[in-house]
Formats: structure tokens, sequence, C-alpha cells
């Protein structure tokens, strides 16, 4: 079985975030998908099998397999319209979350992904104790949203990761007004066993359509401040739907040895 290793939300080997992505004839066991993830030790490994209507699609961490990632999927897509499919540009997923569509424009690769219910809640003692700096706002949707006032207490945080994971929501986004892009982010998942997240597509379905309705944009230009950074273009398009686009580069195709069963 092929393994491929790419780094999704940018042009620029080791940068962006890295996926591995298998591409197999079957499924082999859900423990297996498990091991090979904790093996790679990536925030994500995707799990690709051509079905009857089309590629299935799974997604798991070094923790736990997830309803929902988009730099995997965007690194899915690269491989299958690079080494499957080279003269499509299209690419549709069945998935835990439901269809997801990606389409090849030129470098970007456009991934249609659902957006999620938002509520704000309250700012609490402890957001402050666990990002070490206090919110000046917080919002929940899948994951919570935490605003801050400015990028450079964003960029510099350095959080409480056993606080982190006793607040709500599958992953802590901390957020704040961009400089040279409308928003600047970073993503922590001790939750699904990824201290922080280089750059994260599925949290930007959330952040994106909060900073679209803040700046009354429909398009944001986004930066995950992580320390291999990347950029995700966003673009809400109502109905509960938005795209998250971005590059990709290829770092390595390796074949798996082990038996997975």
């Amino acid at each position: 079985m092929k393994q491929y290793i790419v780094d999704a939300f940018t042009d620029r080997p080791f940068s962006g975030n890295p996926a591995a992505v298998c591409v197999m004839e079957s499924w082999p066991s859900e423990k297996a998908m498990s091991l090979l993830a904790m093996e790679n030790s990536l925030s994500e490994t995707a799990f690709i099998v051509k079905e009857a209507a089309g590629y299935r699609l799974r997604w798991f961490t070094p923790g736990t397999e997830v309803e929902l990632c988009g730099h995997a999927t965007l690194a899915s897509a690269f491989v299958i319209l690079s080494f499957f499919e080279p003269h499509g540009s299209t690419v549709r997923f069945s998935t835990r979350s439901g269809p997801l569509t990606v389409t090849q424009k030129g470098s970007l690769y456009e991934m249609d992904l659902p957006t999620y219910p938002l509520k704000e809640i309250p700012v609490t003692d402890l957001m402050e104790r666990a990002f070490g700096v206090r919110p000046v706002r917080a919002v929940l949707g899948l994951d919570l949203i935490c605003v801050f006032e400015t990028q450079s207490q964003v960029r510099s945080m350095v959080p409480d990761q056993a606080l982190l994971a006793r607040l709500e929501g599958r992953i802590q986004n901390a957020t704040a007004r961009g400089a040279e892009t409308d928003c600047v982010s970073r993503s922590f998942c001790p939750k699904l066993s990824i201290p922080e997240d280089p750059v994260c597509g599925s949290a930007h379905c959330q952040i994106a359509d909060y900073w679209s309705r803040e700046l009354g944009k429909k398009e944001i230009l986004a930066y995950q401040a992580s320390k291999r950074g990347g950029y995700l273009h966003c673009a809400v398009k109502g109905g509960g739907r938005m795209t998250v686009s971005g590059e990709a580069a290829l770092i390595a195709v390796s074949d798996i040895a082990a038996e997975l069963i």
C-alpha cells in the first residue's frame, strides 16, 4: 500500500500542515488504522477506499477518529487528482460529515465544507488560566473560539494543555483581528492528542464564519500562526456551507510494509 505525505495550506515543503494519505483497495480494521495514525504521529492520517458511489474518506488522529478534517481532505484531493485521476479537476468524498467536494482551481484546492451554528458564551476565569491571556469574547460551535484583543497575544501565548482540555469544544481556538490578513489564529487540540494543529481547516469553518460576520465580508483571508504557519482562503456561501481553499506540497511517497488487518 502506498502512503503519501502532503503539506497542506502551503506551496512550500516543510510548512503548512502535514497529513498522511493512504489509498486502499479495501478497509482494514479500525484498530489497524488507529495504529498507523499513531505510528505516523501526524495530526491526521487519511484513509481512502474507492467504492461504488465514489471515494469514501476517513480521518484518524494519533488518538481517535474524527468527524471532519480540512487539511487532510485537501491533502487527499491533491493525491487523488495528482496520482489517480490526473485529468480530473474535482473529487467527491463520502465522509462522516456528509459529501465533501474538492475542486482544483489553479494552484488552489477549494473544499466545500459545512459550517456550524455559533453561540456566544461567557468568558471564564478558566479560559484566562488555560490560554494565559483573558479573551474579550468566547463563541462555541463544534469547537471553542476565544477572541483576543491583539494578534500578538495569539502569536505569543503558551497555553496550559491540561486546562485547555477542561474547556468546552472539540478544539480550543485562539483568534484575533490580523494586520496583514483578516484574522490570525491558533488551534489547540489536547482532546484529540494533538497539542497544536499547525493549520486547521475544519476550525476555520467556524473561525472564518465568525470573522465574516464581524467584518461584514463574505471572503476571509486567514493565517494560522503556528510554528509552521499557513494561509486559508475562506468564503461563506450561506445555507450552512463555506469554501476553504489552500495549496499543497508533496513531501514523500512510501510503501507500507506492515500488514494492516
